[in-house]
């Protein structure tokens, strides 16, 4: 059995998984469990062209003119990207992008803002 964190907010240890977020029963906060608390593994670290760390839910700016696979459409140097998600495999961010739609990105081609 795994062995799950205490409530950040008031210490309990009778938490729980509910899907991918850790509930606490007494006090009800929720929080999104990161993968070394759920898993027990490494915690991998995307970084953008310029070093900075990504986490899910940041805004990043494309660096570079992107043509899109299949398609006539190009993603502009400076397209602001909202929201993103995290992601493993050949590309690390899965994101939507107005105009375009949903995609992923390689973090080599982004900057935080």
């Amino acid at each position: 059995m795994s062995t799950l964190p205490a409530c950040p907010k008031c210490q309990s240890a009778y938490t729980y998984e509910d899907g991918v977020q850790l509930v606490c029963p007494e006090c009800g906060h929720e929080w999104s469990a990161t993968p070394t608390e759920a898993a027990g593994e490494e915690v991998r670290v995307i970084k953008d062209a310029v070093g900075n760390v990504l986490q899910d839910g940041d805004t990043v700016t494309v660096i570079k003119d992107l043509k899109i696979k299949g398609s006539s459409l190009v993603v502009k140097v400076g397209t602001k990207v909202k929201n993103i998600r995290l992601t493993d495999g050949d590309h690390d961010i899965d994101c939507k992008i107005d105009g375009i739609g949903a995609m992923g990105l390689k973090s080599e081609f982004v900057k935080k803002v």
